[in-house]
């Protein structure tokens, strides 16, 4: 992958992060400067460090996998992709907004699961790891700040679109494995 490819997959990874974001800024009113930056770095370091734990993981498989790479790349792209546009139409339930150590974990952990799969494509298509957590992570970081701010702002902002957007990205990223 390239540096782009990398920005669009950081991107595409970091909807998740500032939607979340998105909905905890909207309602927190007080000590905003210290959650947005407890939130952004929480989901900065998750996403930063699964591409890490799905990359190492195919280290070990690689060699039962490696001759349908490209196939495997562009199937988990396709597939995270398609997961994305479908959110993006389905009922979001109320969540309880909270910004303490366990529910930071495990916003961070729910926001970065698509990442871990990332990682799996970039040892595929043989692109540099740490790089690419760094730039995911900054992303992330970014997108979640800028999340939590514009929901001090704006009470109601389509995440639909957002997400739609994320997807869109993911399935170009696979067609492109495969066709280019």
């Amino acid at each position: 992958m390239h540096f782009i490819e990398i920005l669009l997959l950081a991107i595409a990874l970091g909807v998740d992060c500032l939607v979340v974001s998105f909905s905890q800024g909207l309602i927190f009113t007080r000590n905003r400067v210290k959650n947005s930056l407890a939130l952004a770095f929480t989901m900065g370091a998750s996403q930063g460090f699964m591409p890490c734990i799905g990359y190492f993981f195919t280290e070990i498989i690689s060699k039962f996998v490696e001759p349908y790479g490209k196939w495997l790349v562009f199937a988990i792209f396709f597939g995270l992709g398609i997961k994305f546009i479908h959110e993006a139409f389905q009922q979001k339930e109320e969540e309880i907004c909270c910004i303490g150590l366990k529910c930071l974990i495990g916003m961070g952990l729910a926001t970065s699961i698509d990442a871990l799969a990332s990682g799996v494509s970039l040892n595929l298509t043989r692109t540099p790891l740490i790089f690419s957590a760094v730039i995911i992570a900054l992303g992330s970081f970014i997108m979640s700040l800028s999340g939590f701010w514009s929901g001090n702002f704006f009470k109601k902002l389509p995440s639909k679109y957002l997400e739609i957007s994320g997807g869109i990205i993911l399935i170009l990223l696979a067609v492109k494995a495969v066709f280019i």
